[in-house]
């Protein structure tokens, strides 16, 4: 596949994904809050909190799309392997690590204020193990396109 080609699947994807990301945190997610109060109406004092909680932690994602449309677009200028993408990378890294602890840290804090049930927090640890692993391969991904970098300028300053 070409490199302009793959760029552009590359953004139709991300443009997919930020509109699913939309249609999860302005629609499923505040519907999905109001079943749970109109059926449990003792919740009703949670659903703003967590609202809240859920919107504010969408921000780095949207901040993670839009560093990969960056990372699109060098691809298509076959810039795959840059120190700009590195860092781009990186980024990527420090905002699902930022985010995913940021809410689990929200999960503690909430179960403090008891607007959270123990079975919640555990089960917000997939979330938080997703955006750990998330981390970590942007991470390693980061340190590799760093030294691919690194080789490709040395070549081009060989030949």
């Amino acid at each position: 596949m070409e490199q302009k080609t793959f760029s552009i699947w590359l953004k139709c994807i991300i443009i997919a994904t930020g509109i699913c990301g939309l249609v999860i945190y302005a629609l499923v997610v505040p519907s999905l809050g109001q079943v749970i109060v109109d059926k449990y109406p003792e919740f009703s004092h949670c659903y703003t909190p967590w609202l809240i909680l859920i919107w504010i932690s969408g921000i780095p994602c949207y901040a993670v799309l839009v560093l990969a449309w960056r990372i699109a677009s060098n691809i298509g200028r076959d810039r795959s392997f840059s120190t700009e993408n590195a860092v781009y990378l990186k980024w990527i890294s420090i905002l699902a690590t930022g985010d995913a602890l940021a809410f689990f840290a929200a999960n503690i804090i909430m179960l403090c204020l008891s607007m959270n049930h123990p079975g919640i927090v555990l089960l917000s640890l997939v979330i938080v193990f997703i955006g750990i692993a998330i981390s970590v391969i942007s991470a390693a991904l980061s340190h590799l396109v760093n030294k691919a970098a690194d080789l490709q300028e040395q070549s081009e300053l060989t030949i």
